[in-house]
């Protein structure tokens, strides 16, 4: 006998499948990552066990799609990134930067349950992957077509600079994680790293 429909989805056009990828990323939203279980995520999707296994291969299926949905969401609720050619290059770099930051933040802390499920985090890239809306990308393009404009030196090395922020912004919330004297930067260290990388790839 197959399992009675979950109590939330009764009248409803969700699917069970969607129901279950929706129930994880809250749970991993509002409680982290680590330790997360499939006799958790059923509890809390008000189905039976073994449900999960009717509609993913396994539990890093569901978990990476989770994952993936949780990223999604927390990108959603950002602040739009600036456009190339708009105000300055130096305010644009500030907005990605506390764009950049604010993502990692919200992120990382879900990635690090997961560290000891190489797994889902496999799947999960394959599934984000680093297409045309992912923040670093969107960085790297920003800077090109600034480039482009002639609003950046025309042999600026715009993926180092990249890189360079992209790694600031990690190491930050690393920091944040893991050292309890660590303190989220100031404007003025957010105008130094500014300053830095238009030190190397502005105009002369």
């Amino acid at each position: 006998m197959s399992p009675r429909r979950a109590a939330a989805l009764r009248g409803g056009d969700v699917s069970l499948r969607d129901h279950l990828i929706a129930t994880a990323e809250r749970m991993i939203a509002e409680r982290g990552s680590a330790g997360l279980t499939v006799r958790a995520i059923a509890r809390e999707a008000g189905v039976a066990d073994g449900v999960l296994y009717n509609h993913f291969s396994d539990k890093e299926e569901l978990l990476a799609h989770a994952l993936n949905a949780h990223v999604r969401s927390v990108e959603q609720g950002l602040e739009d990134l600036p456009e190339p050619g708009a105000a300055s290059v130096a305010e644009n770099l500030h907005a990605h930067i506390v764009h950049g930051l604010a993502l990692h933040r919200a992120i990382l802390p879900a990635m690090a349950g997961f560290l000891a499920q190489p797994e889902v985090l496999a799947r999960f890239s394959e599934m984000h992957g680093h297409g045309s809306d992912d923040w670093r990308d969107r960085l790297r393009d920003y800077l090109r077509a600034e480039r482009e404009l002639g609003r950046l030196a025309p042999d600026a090395k715009v993926d180092a600079a990249t890189a360079m922020i992209v790694g600031v912004c990690h190491e930050t919330v690393l920091g944040l994680l893991f050292q309890a004297i660590a303190s989220p930067p100031t404007p003025e260290r957010l105008d130094d790293l500014v300053a830095a990388v238009l030190d190397g790839i502005g105009l002369r």
